[in-house]
């Protein structure tokens, strides 16, 4: 499984449910008793569970350091192989936890198991990411870099469109999919993590922390190539943010993918 800082997390997954939750619906989240979310990390699903849920709402997450930092109720927890018993929940859900598995397939069959009535999944299809910035050379080299890094992953991190089909192989019943998408933006006045990722694009450093997937995917030679172009990007973006001029907009694709478990009803 990928493992990612609590940094990370928290910077990719920040305001994600701050605007509208309608992709949840389907979940029906006001009638939980019992919630599990799988793969929590540093909770920021869980949270609008708990904001969303009158019943309980537990955390379960394989990386001791990412719970330490969860002030909510959590189990650590392999999500192939869950620490519960079976039928211990109305709805088990993941966040962005089955594009980083090498089996899938083996989580939802474990979801299924723990759950009396819903499974879902929140997944992205990262291959369908978007970049629109005042810094012309922005989209395309970002659209570079996702290429070739998904060509040296070892997971299927687009896999976010077709989890209908793995919950129907699972045997899954009624399943339902929404579309939701997840959009970033960058403008004045620019935070300190905006600051920050213009720094670490000017020196290179934001893309060295995925050198060996790139690497992977089209060799040292081009990644040196990329590079360089990248910490050119990058000085462009420092200079339109000093002229407070800079802004970008980075939308993400996430598919919400519900299911019902046989032998229960709607």
């Amino acid at each position: 499984m990928r493992q990612f800082s609590a940094e990370y997390l928290e910077t990719t997954r920040e305001g994600m449910w701050a605007g509208s939750r309608e992709a949840l619906s389907d979940l029906r989240l006001a009638s939980r008793e019992r919630v599990l979310d799988a793969g929590c990390g540093t909770g920021e699903l869980t949270r609008v569970l708990r904001e969303e849920v009158p019943g309980t709402v537990v955390g379960c997450d394989a990386d001791p350091d990412l719970l330490a930092r969860l002030e909510l109720p959590a189990v650590r927890g392999d999500a192939t192989r869950l620490p519960f018993p079976d039928d211990s929940f109305d709805l088990v859900v993941c966040q962005a936890l089955l594009i980083n598995l090498p089996d899938p397939d083996a989580a939802i069959g474990d979801f299924t198991r723990v759950s009396r009535d819903l499974v879902a999944a929140v997944e992205p299809d990262n291959g369908a990411v978007t970049v629109e910035s005042t810094v012309e050379s922005e989209p395309s080299l970002a659209r570079r870099a996702r290429e070739r890094y998904l060509d040296g992953v070892d997971t299927d991190v687009t896999l976010g469109a077709n989890v209908r089909e793995r919950f129907e192989a699972a045997g899954l019943q009624d399943v339902r999919t929404r579309r939701y998408d997840h959009v970033r933006t960058v403008e004045p006045p620019y935070s300190e993590q905006a600051v920050e990722d213009a720094r670490l694009k000017a020196t290179g450093d934001g893309l060295a922390d995925s050198r060996a997937e790139l690497v992977a995917g089209d060799g040292p030679e081009a990644y040196e190539r990329l590079r360089e172009e990248w910490r050119s990007m990058g000085r462009s973006v420092v200079e339109q943010m000093q002229r407070r001029d800079y802004r970008r907009r980075e939308t993400v694709p996430f598919y919400v993918t519900v299911g019902r478990v046989p032998g229960t009803r709607e």
